[in-house]
């Protein structure tokens, strides 16, 4: 058993050797990619001891055969002797049989290793390969890159080329236009220009000239068909805002034609210019009846054309709906009481009582509406002053360059329609408690709801 374990061991020992004396595999080289890998190499063992040759006795020369000694005895051999050298002897076996055991493990280590250098510098090869190959394929895309750089700095600069280009020809139509937008700003402002007059309004606080003639400032308030309480509105507001302006130089209402209206909106009308402090001026172009003839006649100072015709009248009411007689009566009285307070101041100013006036109505007409014309009217005191011409200073504008004119006060109320017999008609807005129309509507073109 102590023999076996020996020779293991020494078996084991010659083979730790046999490996150890091999030379190390070089390494393979570095790559670009890959660093040198260092491979640990294990410790060479230490190399048994040879087996001592075992020492053989030296004989010594025979003595003649004729001397005759003594018989001697065979020397004894040493155990421990005897036993080292058969020890040796079985030990340079053993190393014998293990180096022709591991041949071929040296053989295959051997094969092992150049296999392994075979694959490193397959490896090595490899990442050359994908060195140059990553190196080639960088220098493209820095090529690529570098066209790309130059191709976009090549279209940078065609695109700077191309907007200063633009640029010029849009300065210089930019320059175009502006000229011709200066050329039609200047035949806009002539044309413009040209709509506005050079005189300015005359304000002239006597403002009939020697000659007749009229001259109307721009403190001029219309008063044109229907009086209604947008009307009186409409005129007491001037009045007031044209007072606050200036309290001497006169204002002017100016009637071209109105059939009359709201007797309430009427006596506003009256009582605003009463309470002026600048003196109103009323002015009659064509026509005047009713209450506008009221206000023209009781107007402290009033004017119309030879042929303006101004038309008075008693109060007259259309009853509608189901009335009992009282209720009748009771809207005569009323209308009646109206009539008491206009009809009186201008009887008065006519120098004749208010029942004369009456008379004096159906003398001359058998309907009662009383219309002269105006040199007829001044001799009744109807009106003040007969003109022979009126300037309208306050037109400073163009009337077809002025935009299309609002419809007068108390006129947009109404809406002219068609009955069954064909002939047309306007309903008169609703009245408030109290009020009546005073109202020359012959034709009974202004109707009642």
């Amino acid at each position: 058993m102590k023999a076996t374990t020996r020779s293991s061991l020494v078996l084991l020992a010659l083979a730790t050797a046999a490996l150890g004396q091999e030379p190390a595999a070089a390494p393979a080289p570095a790559t670009a990619t890959t660093p040198p890998i260092a491979i640990a190499q294990p410790p060479a063992a230490p190399a048994p001891e040879a087996p001592k040759p075992v020492e053989k006795p030296v004989e010594k020369p025979a003595e003649p055969a004729s001397a005759e000694k003594p018989a001697e005895k065979p020397a004894e051999k040493d155990p421990i002797k005897a036993e080292q050298e058969k020890l040796t002897a079985e030990n340079a076996l053993a190393a014998e049989q293990l180096k022709a055991e591991t041949n071929s493990i040296r053989a295959e280590i051997t094969r092992l290793k150049m296999e392994k250098e075979l694959l490193a510098e397959k490896l090595s090869l490899e990442a050359v390969k994908r060195q140059s190959a990553q190196e080639d394929a960088l220098s493209k895309v820095e090529a690529e890159r570098a066209k790309i750089s130059q191709d976009n700095e090549i279209a940078k600069a065609k695109a700077e080329y191309l907007t200063n280009e633009l640029k010029a020809v849009q300065s210089e139509s930019g320059i175009q236009i502006l000229k011709l937008q200066n050329q039609i700003s200047t035949f806009e402002m002539e044309g413009k220009r040209k709509a506005y007059a050079d005189a300015k309004p005359v304000y002239l606080e006597n403002p009939l000239k020697e000659d007749g003639t009229l001259v109307i400032s721009d403190r001029r308030i219309a008063l044109n068909g229907l009086i209604t309480m947008d009307t009186a509105d409409h005129i007491t507001d001037r009045l007031d805002f044209y007072n606050n302006a200036d309290r001497k130089l006169p204002i002017f209402i100016v009637i071209d034609q109105s059939p009359g209206g709201s007797v309430m909106a009427g006596y506003r009308i009256l009582k605003a210019m009463e309470s002026s402090d600048a003196p109103v001026h009323v002015v009659v172009k064509s026509f005047a009846a009713s209450m506008a003839a009221g206000i023209t006649t009781l107007a402290k100072e009033s004017y119309c054309y030879p042929n303006a015709i101004i038309l008075h009248h008693q109060i007259s009411s259309t009853l509608f709906g189901q009335l009992n007689l009282t209720e009748q009566a009771e809207v005569v009285k009323e209308s009646q009481r109206w009539w008491t307070r206009l009809a009186t101041p201008v009887a008065q100013k006519m120098g004749i009582s208010t029942d004369e006036f009456i008379k004096q109505m159906y003398s001359h007409s058998s309907s009662g509406d009383w219309s002269e014309f105006g040199e007829d009217a001044q001799k009744l005191k109807w009106v003040n002053h007969i003109v022979r011409g009126i300037q309208e200073t306050s037109l400073t504008k163009n009337p077809d360059a002025a935009p299309a004119q609002q419809p007068q006060p108390g006129q947009a109320a109404l809406k002219e329609e068609v009955d069954a017999n064909g002939k047309p008609y306007s309903y008169l807005p609703r009245l408030t408690p109290k009020d009546v129309y005073f109202l020359y509507n012959p034709d009974q073109y202004y109707r009642m709801r």
